[in-house]
């Protein structure tokens, strides 16, 4: 793959779409209320006779990112530019949402009067542009788009998708768990909420709505010790398999490189993401990336030859403490606030196919794996993988995070997609050009086996705990704010900069069986 022409937005001109997409909202910018949010109450006494509105937790939009799977390449860089305003105007919009509950409880009609129908009509603004730039290279804009600009408050009751999915535990919470949203009363939602500069968002909250009021809440873990067993046996390996691993190391990202960008999915674009990232590997990974930035850069990996990038959505932990982003964009002006953790080990391997050999993956291949949009889209594309040290080859959960027992501690785990189309290194919606292999381990419509990624980090944190429907030093993966920090929203990414050499040993590696680094 040559050098990345797309497009870019000027960086001013990032700033004034963020800007006029929070004033035409009426959020009148990033200041976030700390409240308690009683839209994560259910099953409460007090709960019965409060306002529908008051139930509002959170806002649903359709991802049309993840829709438009068919962009003209030459329309691609514009494209993104405007998907990542409407990822502003929908955060622009949960802030009015979250800064406005007293309002609520008093006017029944006032959010789909004063949030979701100016957020309808600022999409379709965004979605016409859309159109415009598909048509204008040649391309066939098409016309269900237009169907993609309402949005709908999303109550408490819907932000659980049923069941789990890709490993996670088909097991209830437990009692003290489920119990959890109808103790989450706090100060009710007839509370004003505070817009106040000076209100701590980092102030601990316990189990009412988690720090700022946005998650996570006590239903949302799960003693691990409880959760029946639930990872399924692997695919054997057959005489045409794979069977090799090529491991690499690339630290812990103890330089600290953070930022809020996101290269993929929303290239040219400053605080394209809206949460934090950990990064390891190269070290020039920012919004304003190229192909060639990335073939010059550092890397923090042990072997030179790999050059890949290799990011993650940061951990914190809800007890108070203000890191350094707490006053930024990304951080804890959307609502993601506590103490970044570091992870103590970030292990990084690739192996093979159960059923067939696998071919080098083209340079600067672009992989997401896992939603950061989960509460919204649904499962269908959910790859969290959450446990606890000595717990790993038994539970996997996807929709709630693990307390884990004394002498044990978090671990996060990807498996990425293994299927490659055998032509494209991205695109239009980041995910169609790969795919994952059946149960059996089969690549389907053509598609080849590639190495497959797979991450295990493991962080030292001590356990949240929680009590009479309270979770207390709750910790949670960064995320967009309107998805509440959910488990399931966990996701993972990675581009390619493997030399030729490097790549065409990890190939043979696998291929023959053998271990390597």
């Amino acid at each position: 793959m040559g050098r990345n022409i797309r497009k870019r937005r000027s960086p001013l001109a990032v700033r004034a779409i963020a800007a006029s997409a929070a004033l035409a909202i009426g959020g009148g910018g990033l200041v976030w209320a700390n409240f308690y949010a009683s839209a994560h109450e259910s099953n409460s006494a007090r709960n019965t006779t409060k306002a529908a509105p008051a139930q509002v937790a959170t806002i649903q939009c359709p991802d049309v990112g993840q829709k438009l799977s068919n962009v003209p390449n030459q329309a691609r860089g514009q494209v993104d530019g405007e998907l990542a305003t409407l990822d502003q105007q929908i955060t622009a919009a949960y802030q009015r949402l979250a800064t406005t509950r007293d309002a609520q409880t008093r006017d029944a009609s006032f959010v789909q009067n004063s949030i979701l129908t100016p957020l309808k009509q600022n999409r379709s603004v965004i979605i016409d542009r859309i159109k415009l730039e598909i048509n204008r290279v040649g391309g066939k804009a098409p016309g269900w788009l237009d169907g993609l600009s309402n949005c709908t408050g999303q109550p408490a009751a819907g932000q659980n998708n049923g069941g789990q999915n890709n490993g996670g535990a088909t097991a209830a919470p437990s009692a003290s768990a489920s119990a959890a949203a109808g103790a989450n009363a706090g100060a009710g939602a007839g509370a004003s909420a505070s817009a106040s500069a000076s209100a701590p968002a980092g102030g601990a909250q316990a189990g009412n709505g988690g720090q700022a009021g946005n998650g996570p809440v006590a239903a949302d873990f799960v003693d691990i010790t409880k959760v029946q067993p639930n990872v399924a046996r692997k695919a054997q390996i057959g005489a045409a398999g794979s069977s090799g691993a090529f491991s690499t190391a690339c630290g812990v990202n103890a330089n600290k490189k953070f930022n809020t960008d996101n290269v993929i999915v929303a290239p040219g674009v400053t605080n394209g993401a809206h949460h934090l990232h950990d990064y390891v590997g190269n070290q020039s990974n920012d919004a304003f990336a190229t192909n060639d930035t990335f073939a010059a850069a550092q890397t923090s990996c042990a072997n030179q030859g790999d050059k890949s990038t290799y990011y993650w959505p940061v951990v914190r932990i809800q007890n108070g403490t203000q890191d350094f982003d707490q006053n930024n964009l990304g951080g804890g002006k959307e609502l993601n606030v506590g103490a970044i953790q570091q992870v103590r080990q970030a292990q990084i391997k690739f192996v093979g196919s159960p059923t067939s050999k696998v071919v080098a993956m083209p340079k600067f291949l672009r992989i997401i794996t896992g939603d950061a949009k989960t509460t919204t889209n649904g499962l269908g594309n959910a790859n969290a993988h959450w446990s606890c040290t000595g717990f790993e080859n038994k539970v996997q959960l996807t929709q709630q995070y693990p307390i884990c027992p004394r002498g044990s501690t978090v671990v996060r785990t990807f498996a990425f997609q293994s299927c490659w189309d055998g032509v494209n290194a991205d695109s239009a919606n980041h995910r169609t050009h790969v795919a994952f292999a059946d149960a059996q381990g089969n690549c389907a419509n053509g598609f080849k086996a590639i190495p497959q990624l797979t991450m295990r980090l493991v962080y030292g944190f001590r356990a949240p705990t929680l009590a009479n429907g309270q979770i207390k030093n709750a910790f949670a993966v960064d995320g967009f704010p309107e998805q509440l920090h959910k488990a399931a929203t966990d996701h993972d990414d990675f581009i390619n900069v493997f030399d030729d050499a490097l790549m065409n040993k990890m190939v043979t590696c696998i291929n023959n069986g053998q271990r390597c680094k």
